[in-house]
């Protein structure tokens, strides 16, 4: 090539989403998309809810990464792991020593499951779900067995929870907070959540702490702090996901909870830009799809020399929980108001409300969803 690429590093929704917005604008610059793993295109948040419905991962497969290169006119190496980036050179650094070239350089490299430090010879054999490989090995695990506990009750706790007590598991659920989805839902509306996944057959065990997983026979035992025991077949953590910011950090980026980034998603190297789930935006982590979608459509343009300043409006949460469908938009945490909630057998409407009586956020579950368009007309963006 005459013409030094913009290399992608990831092959998840941010990276192929830049490309394909890219290729849009610009059909001559050279793409490339560095993948750990086989580089395929697929909806990442289907793997929380695909076993009821029975999907195996080559159905949850949209498009080979051979196919992805023609359609969007670019190259893919998958199976390939950048280990180093020079910024004064403008090379990555493959995991056999080869160097490439790029004149820009986009990292879209994902999270990873945090795993928490318990104690135990059981802890290697806890599964977590964060690519389609980690799918397709759930799913094995769960051949012949009965028993699911999942450590976390948030989005993703939740949404395995009730996934896989549809599929006819047994299914319980750790976690410290005294409520699931604790992070996104007012006290009413995490007692509606656990009422509706409770009568769908989830056991909760909550405000309990997991200290040890030890390895019974073909069972697995966890100790809580309070000396409870459990018994289970499988073990799957949900307890969040930590940007990977280790090889920008290596490279001199800044990188605080994600690696930062103006909101033209640029790193203090002119030419490197990061976004999704290892960005941080101007203090903001945002690990869902619609904010994915804004930012790639936005740097795709600066990549084609329109500098292009990301906006988020509002984007509510769809949670997916059929035994209670949910839909949330988390006010932000430096806005001072209150939530006011109504609430009856059939669904919660919490509002967060400035004292102006502004609406800054809402949460709705039940019957209430209805009206989650009506009311995202009257939230404020999340980042202008």
């Amino acid at each position: 090539m005459t013409q030094q690429p913009v290399i992608i590093i990831g092959s998840g929704l941010a990276g192929y989403t830049v490309a394909r917005e890219f290729r849009k604008l610009d059909v001559e610059t050279p793409i490339l998309i560095i993948s750990a793993d086989h580089g395929g295109f697929y909806s990442k948040p289907m793997l929380s809810n695909a076993l009821a419905t029975g999907k195996t991962p080559a159905s949850i497969l949209n498009a080979s990464a051979e196919k992805m290169a023609e359609q969007l006119k670019m190259t893919i190496r998958s199976h390939s792991r950048v280990t180093a980036i020079d910024p004064t050179s403008r090379t990555v650094t493959l995991q056999d020593g080869e160097k490439l070239f790029y004149s820009k350089l986009v990292l879209a490299m994902g999270a990873d499951p945090i795993r928490l430090p318990l104690e135990g010879e059981g802890v290697k054999d806890i599964l977590s779900v964060n690519d389609l490989d980690d799918y397709q090995r759930l799913r094995d695990a769960l051949e012949g067995k009965k028993d699911v506990t999942i450590l976390g009750a948030g989005l993703i706790g939740c949404e395995f929870a009730n996934d896989l007590t549809m599929a006819g598991y047994r299914v319980r659920v750790i976690d410290i907070s005294t409520q699931p989805l604790g992070r996104l839902l007012p006290p009413a509306g995490g007692a509606f959540m656990q009422r509706r996944l409770e009568a769908a057959g989830v056991v909760f065990h909550l405000g309990a702490a997991t200290q040890f997983v030890e390895r019974i026979h073909e069972s697995l035992r966890l100790t809580l702090a309070d000396g409870e025991t459990i018994q289970t077949d499988i073990v799957l953590s949900a307890v969040g996901l930590r940007p990977r910011t280790a090889l920008a950090q290596a490279a001199g980026i800044a990188v605080n909870r994600g690696i930062t980034v103006n909101r033209s998603l640029q790193t203090r190297y002119e030419d490197i830009y990061a976004l999704g789930d290892c960005a941080e935006v101007e203090g903001r982590v945002l690990p869902f799809v619609m904010p994915i979608m804004h930012a790639a459509r936005g740097l795709a343009a600066t990549l084609a020399q329109t500098l292009t300043p990301i906006r988020y409006p509002a984007m509510p949460v769809l949670v997916k929980t059929p035994s209670c469908p949910a839909v949330v938009s988390p006010p932000d945490t430096s806005m001072q108001g209150e939530w006011l909630v109504e609430e009856d057998e059939n669904g919660v409407k919490a509002l967060f409300k400035s004292v102006e009586d502004k609406l800054l956020g809402y949460a709705l579950l039940g019957m209430s969803t209805k009206e989650k368009n009506a009311l995202a007309a009257h939230l404020p963006a999340v980042m202008e």
